[in-house]
């Protein structure tokens, strides 16, 4: 077997295609059916035992949206498509401005901590459409 195709390499790929599929509630069937290939073939890929052509690897980045980086863990850009805009708008930002938002964001993270583990539950509203007490 050739440096570029070691068990471990095998192993993280298989481990990684799990990791995606079980991260969006999918069986091993379900995902086989949208990439095209046989549920079996899915599970030995899975365990590293059968190496994942590059068509495959296509089909698999389409079914859960990632670039080839994103998936090889080589670029930090997340996956979620909120996330994914929120970190686009962020970027987008003059230097100023993100700085203002780090900041913003270590200070509500200080805040979540000091909060007690067990918060009070938000009182009920108990008002009407104009504030009115109802009965």
């Amino acid at each position: 077997m050739s440096p570029s195709h070691s068990p471990r390499k095998l192993n993280l790929v298989g481990s990684r295609i799990r990791e995606l599929r079980k991260g969006k509630h999918l069986t091993q069937t379900e995902l086989s059916d949208r990439i095209g290939i046989a549920q079996s073939d899915l599970s030995r890929m899975e365990q590293g035992e059968y190496k994942v052509g590059l068509d495959t690897l296509f089909k698999i980045l389409q079914v859960f949206d990632l670039k080839m980086g994103e998936f090889f863990g080589e670029t930090e850009s997340p996956s979620e498509p909120e996330t994914r805009e929120l970190v686009k708008d962020f970027r987008e930002l003059s230097g100023d401005a993100r700085r203002e938002v780090r900041d913003f964001v270590r200070f509500k993270k200080m805040q979540e901590q000091e909060q007690p583990q067990e918060e009070k539950p938000a009182p009920e509203w108990t008002g009407g459409p104009s504030g009115e007490k109802t009965s």
